[in-house]
């Protein structure tokens, strides 16, 4: 089959002949269609650690669907032909943190696509247990997206946003623009969207943002003040950056709460000013990966309650992959697609 193998920091290679992967007995083999290009793969590629450590060589890829070619003999909630959406996460099921509901914190954590070969490929070998059935008629892109979905509400979840609140969310990419749409299906009454991008501005609007402002431009404060939202309960942080994380601190409102989602580099340092926080009764969470929620992400996605069509921006096939980790900005979600 086809694959992309990464081998180390900036070097990632097709190759046209790699083995299509073995099942065991537990194991269902994934005819791939569709898989995203994440935040966490750009981290890894650069030399950065990602949610797990990645020992290459290893074929990346984490966000995919596709469809089900081969299952293993104790396998029954699957067959061959089906559409799945794939949770990468694999947990042992056995340590303190699985055994009191805590499987994102697993001490045994593996990943599809970071320990294990993923789906920049033509086929995938999952477990049974990691695969979700989609309907036939959802597109394989939008399919793929199950894992950053269920992230997001994972996110969404700890924000605890209550109807009638504002909610700010800090980066208008592809992640920011699923949150924006999670935060309005939370009860959000106004939401305000800060993006350095003004040729996003348009498809933020359209998502459902009140407000969309540039923060490398406005004031932003007097911005909140005159469109009535300086009493913002929810900030989002969705980019990963130091600047980005201060203004969600910044911005956030009296007993508000930051929610810092977005995947920094590891040195990544921040000021932090606790008398600030302090005044305002700051509350701050973050958010690591998704425990439970890839089925909610499946159900919500196959509702079509979520836009994810037009965050979806390119589609590539696999022998391209190695255009989308050149450096710079995204228009938003990279797909490739098989």
């Amino acid at each position: 089959m086809k694959v992309a193998v990464f081998y180390g920091k900036e070097d990632i290679r097709i190759d046209h002949h790699y083995p299509v992967p073995e099942i065991g007995p537990d194991g269902v083999l994934v005819r791939v269609k569709a898989c995203g290009v994440c935040g966490t793969d750009l981290h890894i590629y650069s030399g950065a650690q990602g949610a797990t450590d990645c020992n290459p060589p290893v074929i990346l890829g984490h966000e995919l669907a596709g469809i089900v070619e081969k299952v293993g003999e104790n396998v029954t909630r699957v067959r061959p032909g089906q559409h799945v959406s794939v949770n990468p996460n694999i947990s042992c099921e056995a340590c303190t943190a699985c055994r009191r509901g805590d499987p994102h914190f697993c001490d045994h954590m593996m990943a599809t696509g970071v320990n294990y070969d993923g789906g920049f490929a033509e086929y995938c070998a999952v477990l049974e247990k990691q695969v979700f059935v989609v309907p036939d008629d959802l597109p394989f892109e939008e399919a793929a997206m199950g894992e950053p979905v269920s992230c997001c509400l994972h996110g969404i979840d700890l924000c605890n946003i209550k109807c009638g609140d504002s909610v700010m969310i800090v980066g208008g990419g592809s992640i920011g623009l699923i949150m924006l749409q999670l935060a309005r299906m939370s009860g959000a009454a106004r939401t305000v969207v800060l993006e350095t991008n003004e040729a996003r501005f348009s498809l933020i609007r359209s998502l459902g943002a009140d407000l969309v402002l540039n923060p490398l431009k406005d004031d932003i404060h007097a911005a909140l003040a005159e469109n009535g939202l300086d009493d913002i309960r929810v900030t989002i942080e969705c980019v990963g950056r130091k600047e980005t994380v201060e203004y969600a601190m910044e911005y956030a409102g009296k007993a508000g709460t930051v929610m810092i989602f977005g995947l920094t580099d590891p040195d990544c340092a921040v000021a932090y000013y606790p008398f600030g926080a302090f005044k305002k009764e700051l509350t701050v969470k973050t958010s690591f990966v998704n425990p439970n929620t890839q089925g909610r992400a499946v159900d919500i996605i196959s509702s079509g309650r979520l836009n994810l069509k037009d965050i979806i921006s390119e589609r590539l096939p696999l022998d391209r992959i190695g255009e989308t980790f050149v450096p710079g900005p995204r228009a938003g979600k990279v797909m490739i697609v098989c």
